[in-house]
């Protein structure tokens, strides 16, 4: 007999494997940067390489069959998230033995393999907050959801970067798969049927077609106020995903060390985007969901322009980890009021789906500006880049007017309309 309530077993399962996808993802994002440019890599390769997360925009083509072959009621969704908790086991383990000194092309194929089964495993992972979690716990649920993402981020760009100094290329791997395989005991552990009870879920999945799916969203994408709830999650993070990604180029040319930048941006910087998470996650079920992400979008643009500043000025350590730590918490605070958001306005026949679509659109608005970042920083300055990721981040604030006029929509449990 377990002393957990039922809420917190919940919480505590969905925190686990949204931990397990952060790990290769928090590696791409910040571990890889840093090697490639240590090895030599120009910035524009560096800014294409982000291009290696393209599964996460595409999942929503496949998303689809995880709903229909994935139903919570005959316990599928844990016949996709242990296969692919296995893959990524794998593909960690091979990429031990692939140093981008000598076989980048190789390894950048691993990378977008590990991408393509966390991005599968969310979809699936998604698929089962959105059964799962009442509209009451839509707050809490989402702090489990991108605290346990961040986590993973944390260990396996930030703790594992910083550690790699003495445990070398391919003790950062081997720890990443062990890792993952310590969370396999949860998947195997846990009954989905005994959680439908009391969630509202029913049989939503049980007689759905991929034609239904198909119907469903498409009802769902056509809803009044969708067309601007879109164009939101497209852009909310174009600014910030534009800094972040030559922000780790631009401290390596600052003369800073990959263990010193590990340990700023990928450790301490993601102990205050967990942190903000948590704010962000507390601030969106004490007030009406559309309140919380206007208040977080607004603050978020300030540690932007702090980017802006330390490329003007001689960036200190002091001043790399205040903007730093600022730029994480606010952007932490920000990621889980929208996706607490987003899940409010999810259709639970097609939870898994419609979510992913959202999500995909989210992945999709940002990442086109990372990847021409480099060519920009390379014809102009990191001053130049720094400005524009700055004016893009006030200039998305407009689209907070119209989402807030359709705010009639949302249902918090926390509130009212």
């Amino acid at each position: 007999m377990t002393l957990l309530s039922p809420r917190r077993r919940k919480l505590g399962i969905l925190w686990t494997l949204y931990f397990v996808q952060g790990l290769p993802f928090g590696f791409q994002a910040t571990a890889l940067p840093v090697h490639l440019r240590g090895a030599g890599t120009s910035l524009s390769v560096i800014g294409f390489a982000t291009a290696l997360s393209l599964p996460w925009m595409l999942k929503i083509f496949w998303a689809p069959l995880v709903d229909r072959f994935g139903s919570i009621e005959k316990g599928k969704r844990r016949s996709w998230i242990l296969p692919l908790q296995g893959c990524l086991i794998v593909t960690c383990a091979a990429a031990a033995w692939t140093p981008p000194g000598e076989r980048l092309g190789l390894l950048l194929g691993l990378v977008l393999m590990m991408n393509l089964f966390a991005a599968t495993l969310d979809v699936a992972v998604d698929g089962l907050a959105v059964d799962l979690l009442e509209r009451s716990e839509l707050g809490r649920g989402n702090i489990a959801q991108v605290v346990g993402y961040k986590m993973g981020m944390l260990i396996g760009g930030g703790v594992l970067l910083w550690a790699s100094g003495w445990i070398g290329w391919a003790g950062l791997f081997l720890v990443m798969a062990a890792l993952i395989a310590a969370t396999l005991p949860v998947s195997f552990l846990f009954q989905e049927n005994r959680w439908m009870k009391g969630t509202g879920a029913g049989s939503i999945h049980e007689h759905a077609t991929i034609g239904a799916v198909l119907t469903n969203l498409k009802r769902a994408l056509t809803h009044r106020g969708a067309g601007w709830l879109l164009l939101f999650i497209a852009t909310y993070k174009l600014g910030e995903s534009m800094a972040d990604t030559m922000f780790k180029p631009f401290l390596v040319d600052a003369g800073y060390s990959p263990q010193q930048i590990g340990l700023w941006v990928g450790t301490w910087g993601m102990l205050f985007s967990i942190l903000g998470s948590y704010s962000g996650g507390y601030l969106a079920s004490r007030i009406r969901l559309v309140d919380a992400l206007a208040i977080t979008a607004a603050l978020r643009a300030l540690p932007v322009a702090g980017e802006w500043w330390l490329s003007v000025v001689a960036p200190s350590e002091a001043k790399v980890i205040a903007v730093t730590c600022a730029e994480h918490f606010f952007g932490g605070a920000l990621t889980t009021a929208l996706f607490a958001f987003m899940m409010s306005r999810v259709n639970k026949k097609i939870g898994a789906t419609h979510y992913t679509l959202l999500a995909a659109i989210e992945v999709w608005g940002k990442q086109p500006a990372a990847w021409i970042s480099g060519v920009i920083t390379q014809h102009t300055s990191y001053v130049f880049i720094f400005a524009l990721a700055t004016v893009l981040s006030v200039a998305f604030l407009a689209l907070l007017v119209p989402i807030r006029r359709h705010r009639g929509q949302e249902t918090n449990g926390s509130s009212s309309p």
